[in-house]
């Protein structure tokens, strides 16, 4: 985890490789544990994907930027609606322990199809929390889909970036 030169924000990146134990419990990887016990008191907030079968595990201060946008929204389109009871229906307060360890609700880990081997993949603001043969699978998949400089139907806001 790096802090960025913008006003101290909080970078997750990498794959790691974890393991849920009989209570359901995960460990972050020692890099990000002060710096989270730091920025959100280790208060963390976990949530589905509305697209993956995968968790999202935002620090407390990202995940209230994001709610709050949320509940902006006008409640009286069907999708909105949708979209929050699944986002904020969903969301939990996941405390870090003195051990680093998260707890996930039964029906988070349900939803996820989390087993023992999991994958906590670093998405800048937030963690993403797969089951570890799912994200395996899907990686492989993306991998096997056109390369990004052979689509024509690039996102414009990826368009502009050079790797």
């Amino acid at each position: 985890m790096e802090k960025s030169g913008l006003k101290g924000i909080i970078l997750f990146r990498g794959v790691n490789n974890i393991n849920l134990d009989a209570k359901g419990r995960f460990a972050i990887p020692t890099r990000y544990r002060e710096e989270l016990r730091v920025s959100c008191a280790s208060q963390l907030v976990a949530t589905i994907d509305d697209s993956e079968k995968c968790l999202l595990v935002y620090p407390l201060p990202e995940w209230e930027k994001i709610e709050r946008k949320l509940v902006e929204l006008p409640s009286m389109n069907k999708q909105v609606k949708k979209f929050k009871r699944l986002l904020i229906g969903h969301a939990t307060d996941c405390d870090m322990d003195g051990q680093g360890r998260v707890l996930l609700t039964a029906p988070l880990r349900k939803f996820a199809e989390l087993n023992k081997k999991a994958v906590l993949i670093g998405q800048g603001n937030k963690f993403e929390l797969w089951d570890e043969e799912t994200w395996n699978t899907r990686r492989d998949e993306w991998l096997e889909e056109e390369s990004l400089e052979d689509s024509d139907d690039l996102a414009p806001e990826l368009g502009s970036l050079s790797f």
